[in-house]
Formats: C-alpha cells, structure tokens, sequence
C-alpha cells in the first residue's frame, strides 16, 4: 500500500540560508545588541534598519579599519564637569546600551578607549564639545556623558569639518537630573558620519535629546532612549536640512520600560534638490510594566524643490492598555499655500514669504536648543540654504 505525502503548499525551506530559524523580529526590544561585531551578519541593504542607507558608500565604516579618534574632542570648562578616559573594557562603558547595528560594533570594538564627561552641578551648567580635527580616514570614537542624580546640565555636541565616522555616544541620566544633549551637524560637503546615541533615563529623569542636521554627503544619527525609571520623561527633537544629494537619516527609538513614563518626539526637515533624500523611523515601545505611559511621536517634512524624496515611517507598540495616552502623525508635503496666501496680502513676495515659512518651520525646533549664539548660527545656516533654492 502506497500512503500519499501530502505538505502545506509553501511551507518548505527555501535555498536562501536557515530559513527555520530565521523568523523576523517581532518587537522592537528583540533586536540584537551585542558589542562583538562577529555578532552580526553582514549587512546587505535589506535589512529593516539599512534598507534606506546608501550601505555601499560607508562600508568601510560597516566592515573596514578604523582608526580611533578620542582625543579630536574640544570640551569648554564649566562647574561640576569632568573629564577622563576609559578603557573600552571597564564597567564604565555600555549603561546606556549596547550596539545595535554592526557599524556601532565596528566602533565599539576598535576604538580603545572612551571619553567620558561626567555633570555633578545641580546649578544650570552648558557644556560645548567641539570635534572639527577629524580626516577622511574611517574613524571610530565613544563618548559617555554621565548627569548625576539631581543634576541640571546643557552638553552641546558641535561637528565640523571633513569626515567619515562612526560612534556610540552614552548618555546616563541619573535620579532627578536634567540633561539636555544637543548634537550638531555642520560638516563639510563630503563628510559621512554614522553615529548611535544610547541613552538611559532614572527615576524622575528628564532627558531633552536635540538633533540638528545640515551639513555632510551622509548622516545618519539614530537615537534611543530607555526610560528605565518611574516618572521619567524623554524628549527627542530634530531639524534638518537636505540639499541635492545628500542623505540625512535619523531613527529614534523610545523604550517605556517604567510606570507613568513620558516621551515627546518631533522631527521636521526641508528638502531641495534632485536626490536630496531624508529618513525619518520613529519606534515606541510600551512594554507591559509601563503603566499611565503618555507618548506622542511625529515627522514633519516640507518638500521645496522636484526630485527629492522623503521616507517617514513611525511605529507604536503597546503592550499595555492601561495608559494615559500615545499616538503618532506623520505628513510630507509642498507648503500651506494659505500660508504664502496670507504673507502676501502683508505685502511680501511670495518667494520671501515662502522662506519664512521655511524658517518658521525649522526654527520650531532650533529654539529649544537655548543657546542664543548657536541658534543665531543655525538659522544664518538655513536661510545660506534657501538663498540658493528655486522656491517659486
């Protein structure tokens, strides 16, 4: 007697690997971490954090040498600032996150040592960290910026200049302290800078993360922050400005991993310029024990030119029903024309009024930097940017 096999159509292995063991990651928090860079697979532009990433142009930063670059910091003086360095061995290096992509464990795993900045001050400090000695050499550097419990601090990450860099910046908010982190981006035209910025939040912490992109050929900053602590609270901000084929990326993450957690995320970016190309992945997490969780997450992009291209991709994940309140928005358009309507019944032109609706726009975000001369700066960057754009 002959006895019929029967199996679910397409169920079988395909011929591209494990295909058994290689079911997609479900949750955001199950993405691997790992300081070992053989942890990872190598990167093939497919994957869900690359698919977006010009991968062939940063390779070397992916999979190449690099040398370290710890000591091109600038770091201003100010009450209850410290400064050291730490072998990338100590227990020091990795609470605020382990790598989560294999350029971050290119880094972590050859760049040595670590500079770490520590704030005591419970007074209002700022803090300037200036990087603008870097080459074209592919580089690595790891930064730790540590706020006490009860302190009150403004750290300004300021990047000119040429180069071709990746890093894991560590933030650690301690029990009660503020720190606002602002990293700036005004680098040369053929710059590439890959960057993860890992932060950690304590009970009662609050945390204001701000990033502010122009300058450089590729950047690409993705924070997450990890409100680990009762009360804590997480803001991430972000402007930026994408002209003809440049590439500006920023993925965010937020982890609830604590009861009456709050996080606020806002990013706006103007693009001109054939091939101008900005991303923009916003993840929120509300776990199970994050309880009376209130977040809200958006991307605002303002197109000024044809040809450009704008991926906006927000994700909410809710493990919980208990909470206070979450939500996420998402919008890519040409400008209000009620807008440019009503500026020039004022009697302004429409191209001018055009930039400032642009300016407007950006500076929504630039202004919560706090810091008169940097935002000055900044908005003369931004209108160096439209005096060269074609608005009509």
């Amino acid at each position: 007697m002959t006895t019929l096999q029967t199996e679910q159509h397409g169920a079988k292995a395909h011929t591209d690997g494990d295909w058994a063991n290689r079911a997609p990651v479900q949750t955001r928090s199950d993405r691997l971490k790992s300081a070992e860079i053989a942890d990872f697979p190598a990167v093939t532009g497919r994957e869900v954090n690359w698919k977006y990433t010009p991968v062939a142009e940063i390779a070397s930063l992916i999979d190449g040498t690099l040398e370290a670059a710890t000591s091109a910091l600038e770091i201003s003086e100010a009450a209850g600032v410290q400064v050291d360095s730490v072998q990338m061995d100590s227990e020091l290096v990795g609470r605020g996150g382990l790598p989560e992509d294999r350029a971050a464990a290119n880094a972590w795993g050859q760049v040595g040592t670590a500079q770490r900045i520590t704030l005591t001050s419970a007074e209002r400090q700022t803090v300037i960290v200036k990087r603008s000695a870097l080459t074209t050499n592919p580089t690595a550097a790891h930064t730790i910026i540590e706020a006490a419990p009860q302190s009150d601090t403004v750290v300004i990450l300021e990047n000119t200049g040429t180069a071709n860099l990746t890093e894991t910046v560590e933030i650690i908010v301690g029990e009660g302290a503020n720190l606002k982190v602002v990293s700036v981006q005004e680098w040369n035209d053929d710059a590439i800078h890959v960057a993860s910025h890992n932060a950690v939040v304590a009970r009662d912490g609050n945390l204001q993360h701000i990033v502010v992109s122009l300058g450089g050929k590729i950047v690409r900053v993705n924070p997450s922050i990890h409100l680990d602590g009762q009360g804590a609270n997480g803001e991430a901000y972000g402007a930026y400005f994408a002209d003809a084929g440049q590439h500006l990326e920023h993925q965010v993450y937020i982890d609830h991993n604590a009861p009456n957690t709050r996080s606020r995320v806002a990013y706006k970016g103007a693009l001109q310029g054939e091939g101008a190309h900005a991303v923009w992945i916003g993840d929120v997490l509300i776990r199970r024990v994050a309880a009376g969780t209130d977040s809200y997450e958006e991307n605002r992009n303002l197109t000024l030119t044809e040809g450009t291209r704008a991926d906006s991709i927000p994700n909410l994940e809710i493990e919980t029903g208990d909470i206070a309140g979450a939500g996420h928005a998402s919008t890519t358009g040409r400008f209000d024309e009620e807008h440019i309507f009503y500026l020039q019944s004022r009697g302004i032109s429409e191209d001018e009024a055009r930039k400032l609706v642009v300016r407007g726009f950006l500076f929504d975000v630039i202004q919560r930097i706090g810091n008169e001369q940097i935002e000055e700066r900044l908005q003369a960057a931004i209108d160096a940017e439209l005096q060269q754009s074609v608005l009509a």
